[in-house]
């Protein structure tokens, strides 16, 4: 991610916590906890242009209500705080994609925002000469048989980059391929081709295969998934209710929007190249999971590894889908 989209990014999330204590503090006595991230998101606010942060503001602003409406504990005035909080980098990590956590700790209740601005990609996972993908996404291993398919693709990368060529230049490459389409051919398909076979291994070695890898690219914890389309003035709202966490009712009051309980993959359907491509796979799962991965260089000069562009094909549906349409 380029600076500037990462400025953006923490900017727009910087304007969320704003809405949300903008509007919160109307009913309830509201905190935004100090923190690392939290100074973080305000440098990168500071940092943007005035077009954008009102872009961020109105897009904040438009799906502020409907997050307050699914979520009566929120608003319950029961005299304790309601503690506003950005969660540190780190916690991405270890499979915790929440942005924004909003919670009251006597009641033992939180709820959590993934804040995106302009993108919908779920992951952007790598595959490389050293890393054991398998181990990463679902801990267990690659096999050997893995490994002696992608290594001479990976040495192959290796030499380039000590030649300093540019991923550009590799469609000129005629050492090993005399179609000009290199990269595709050469790098691309046979790599994917090994990323498919090595997780139709481990599914059918493992039914709790399809779980993992959507817990993987989702996150462990239940949350509400923000999306900023700034374009079209809308915000996206996408509920990922694993655990049946979120849209609990206050003690005062129910939702008057119901948010389902999502049903994790317990099943690999079919996993393939998306027609007419050499760089994107096609997976489909079943309980209504859907999702293309896209492998591309993320570097201009050649390096031993490449990256995922992970995107949803369609959803479960019930997983609940709200437009909110910005107030100009």
């Amino acid at each position: 991610m380029s600076t500037s989209s990462n400025d953006q990014g923490r900017a727009y999330e910087y304007a969320w916590i704003n809405s949300l204590c903008k509007e919160l503090s109307k009913v309830v006595e509201t905190e935004i906890v100090a923190n690392s991230s939290l100074n973080a998101n305000k440098r990168a606010w500071d940092s943007v242009d005035e077009h954008d942060k009102d872009l961020f503001i109105a897009s904040s602003d438009s799906a502020v209500k409907t997050i307050i409406e699914l979520e009566p504990c929120m608003v319950e005035n029961n005299g304790e705080k309601l503690l506003l909080e950005f969660q540190k980098d780190a916690a991405g990590k270890q499979g915790d994609v929440r942005d924004i956590l909003i919670s009251r700790k006597n009641m033992q209740w939180e709820i959590g925002l993934s804040i995106k601005h302009n993108h919908e990609a779920v992951k952007h996972s790598r595959l490389s000469h050293k890393l054991d993908f398998i181990n990463e996404w679902l801990g267990m291993s690659c096999s050997e048989e893995y490994w002696n398919k992608v290594r001479p693709i990976f040495d192959k990368l290796k030499e380039l980059k000590n030649e300093k060529k540019k991923w550009a230049e590799l469609n000129d490459e005629k050492v090993d391929c005399e179609n000009s389409n290199y990269k595709d051919l050469k790098i691309y398909r046979p790599l994917l081709q090994a990323f498919i076979e090595e997780i139709e291994r481990v599914c059918r070695q493992n039914d709790s295969t399809p779980r993992k890898l959507i817990e993987y690219l989702i996150g462990t914890n239940d949350y509400y998934k923000v999306v900023s389309c700034d374009k079209e003035n809308l915000t996206l709202i996408h509920s990922f209710n694993i655990h049946g966490t979120l849209n609990k009712p206050s003690t005062v009051k129910v939702s008057a929007i119901r948010v389902p309980i999502v049903q994790l993959p317990t099943e690999l359907i079919l996993l393939k190249f998306k027609p007419g491509s050499n760089n994107t796979v096609e997976m489909y799962l079943n309980n209504g999971w859907q999702l293309s991965f896209r492998i591309h260089n993320a570097s201009t000069y050649v390096e031993p590894s490449l990256k995922f562009d992970i995107q949803f094909i369609s959803m479960p549906l019930c997983v609940l889908n709200l437009v909110c349409k910005w107030e100009k």
